[in-house]
């Protein structure tokens, strides 16, 4: 098929190369000359493992091409919306600006039978008010939603086996055409689910509410099991023995972040007020409340640790993006430490196996090194806040070397806390009196 993504960020860059790679012709848009540059030599412009490999291959194909002009993508006939929906700068409600001019943009193409397929997370009843404009321009042309799933880190492989599809629509014919698409996936046994489109757009944030919750419960038990003594690595093994509950992301540390948990579940409780629901999902401000303190108290523990002088004492932070396997440092939780050990006067050296240029762009006062052992040595402490395997699979007595200090902070519970302490390291873990 002939396929348009419209947007080419984390999602649509992934989106593009992907269907490509399964056999489509495909066309991806962006505004950014530069970010199109890149993906037209077969680079990708952020770090996505199994994406650089994708785009070659797709590319040497001849399958997937990359333009500005959003004119070249008149000859598709499904148009992948996949564009930002960052939080507005006034609020915690998403901004659909570059959703709007998309669609904006697209009307003067579209043909009668095309499909636009929105991916990205938007807000109940966006849908359905993009449909109606679609509809007025009289192209004949029609709009489905299918929400993404992707997890950085995998989302090749998440795209290209998906855990699920959902289609959003209002025509079955709609499905049909997305079928289509997802030809690969289906044959493979992907389950699929037809909905309407409120449900297809609730899909998507009411899972990231879920999991947010999830983390954030396990953080709150944390924060009981250090007034207490008690272990929450324990207490999560033995309540994630329950089939009902799960161990999986039951994981207390530093929290969540990136480009969507944090500011969807805030978009989701703007949006709910907005329906005059906002008590159904109150319970998610708390949620976003939790992931924030277990930020300060990882601070808290790096001054108690110094003895309450910080201030010219060298920090070593390992890791600065919000989770492994990326280079993404939005509202990250790792970022967020290390800029605030700076902010009390620490000299703070951050260290990040791919995150390094896109933290330095963010806070360029912070002193960045590529060399782990740069990072850690003379260091009167160690916090580690991303578990890269390069942290979590360090030498503990390797460290107690080169280090001035004999205090880790694991931030995220991923150290082997007894052979730190095995080679004379006062372990501090989240949770883990």
């Amino acid at each position: 098929m002939k396929l348009s993504v419209i947007g080419c960020g984390y999602l649509g860059a992934v989106h593009a190369a992907a269907m490509a790679e399964l056999g489509h012709e495909v066309v991806g848009v962006d505004v950014d000359p530069v970010k199109i540059e890149q993906l037209r030599a077969g680079r990708a412009p952020f770090f996505e493992p199994g994406l650089p490999e994708v785009l070659a291959s797709a590319g040497a194909s001849g399958r997937l091409r990359f333009t500005t002009e959003l004119a070249d993508a008149a000859d598709a006939v499904v148009h992948f919306v996949a564009v930002g929906t960052p939080q507005s700068r006034d609020g915690n409600a998403a901004d659909l600006r570059y959703v709007d001019a998309a669609i904006d943009g697209l009307l003067p193409l579209l043909k009668d039978g095309d499909l636009v397929v929105g991916k990205s997370t938007v807000p109940v009843g966006t849908a359905r008010r993009l449909a109606e404009r679609i509809a007025a321009g009289g192209s004949g042309a029609r709009l489905a939603w299918n929400p993404e799933f992707l997890r950085e880190g995998f989302a090749v492989k998440d795209t290209i086996e998906p855990d699920r599809l959902v289609y959003g629509v209002d025509d079955e014919r709609d499905a049909a055409v997305l079928d289509e698409v997802y030809a690969t996936a289906i044959a493979a046994g992907t389950p699929r689910i037809v909905t309407d489109f409120a449900t297809a757009e609730l899909v998507k944030v009411a899972a990231n509410a879920f999991l947010a919750t999830k983390i954030s419960f396990i953080n709150a038990m944390a924060e009981i099991a250090e007034a207490t003594g008690a272990d929450v690595t324990r207490l999560a093994d033995a309540i994630g023995h329950d089939a009902r509950i799960g161990r999986r992301f039951l994981n207390a540390g530093v929290g969540f972040g990136g480009g969507c948990l944090p500011k969807d579940i805030r978009a989701f409780t703007a949006r709910a007020e907005e329906l005059g629901r906002g008590e159904s999902v109150a319970f998610l401000k708390e949620v976003d409340a939790i992931n924030l303190r277990r930020r300060r108290r990882v601070v808290e523990l790096a001054q108690e640790a110094l003895g309450g002088a910080v201030f010219g004492r060298k920090v070593a932070v390992l890791g600065v993006t919000f989770k492994p396997h990326s280079d993404d440092v939005r509202d990250s939780p790792a970022l967020d430490v290390a800029v605030q050990l700076k902010g009390l006067g620490a000299d703070v050296v951050v260290t990040d196996p791919e995150g390094i240029d896109n933290a330095r762009a963010r806070h360029p006062q912070l002193l960045y090194s590529n060399a782990t052992d740069e990072a850690l040595r003379h260091a009167d402490l160690v916090v580690l806040v991303t578990e890269w395997p390069e942290y979590t699979g360090l030498d503990p007595a390797h460290v107690k070397e080169i280090a001035r200090g004999s205090t880790v902070i694991d931030g995220r519970n991923a150290l082997d806390a007894a052979a730190w302490k095995a080679a004379g390291w006062r372990y501090v873990g989240m949770g883990r009196n």
